[in-house]
């Protein structure tokens, strides 16, 4: 923890810092040993570059979350992610951060006739990889999904979309 907190490198300059982020991880999030000082310091708030660390802390801690099927306290530190990321303007980390909160179910819309056709987030994410080219396997460790599951989201997206190719799904994306 205390290398993603940190960044690397001696984590005795950062004492000080660390004790400021206990307050925003769960115990769950914090492993022992190393990290106790995240435990024992309750009440601060993070005021210094750290805060860019902690960030990133929960947004791979809840990409991580979310891949063991652990949606729901997942949520929690994307969403923070995600609200810290867009204070510090760091717009491609809260972007990043909104695409696992969606993957999450976070805006999950109601399924009704006129939403039936429109394609979930992950199979536009599926459609937007296998049209630049990429394989399944390919798809699958970039999406932290499996190469099945990604066909699955594939064959969804060729359903939807009328089609039946990888060609066409690529001509059928360039024209949206």
């Amino acid at each position: 923890m205390i290398t993603a907190v940190t960044g690397g490198g001696d984590h005795r300059h950062f004492a000080s810092d660390v004790f400021a982020i206990q307050h925003t991880l769960t115990p769950a999030a914090v492993p022992s040993p190393p990290c106790d000082p995240l435990v024992r310091a309750p009440g601060k708030t993070p005021r210094s570059r750290i805060a860019v660390h902690l960030a990133r802390a929960h947004l791979v801690y809840g990409e991580w979350l979310r891949r063991e099927q652990r949606r729901v306290e997942a949520r929690e530190h994307l969403r923070a992610a995600h609200d810290m990321f867009g204070r510090f303007g760091a717009a491609a980390f809260a972007d990043r951060a909104r695409r696992e909160l969606q993957a999450t179910g976070e805006t999950a819309r109601k399924r009704t006739v006129d939403t039936r056709d429109a394609l979930t987030v992950q199979e536009a994410q599926v459609a937007r990889l296998a049209a630049e080219g990429h394989t399944n396997p390919e798809i699958g460790a970039r999406l932290f999904i499996s190469p099945r599951t990604a066909e699955y989201h594939l064959h969804k997206v060729f359903s939807k979309l009328g089609i039946s190719s990888r060609r066409q799904l690529r001509h059928h994306l360039a024209l949206a």
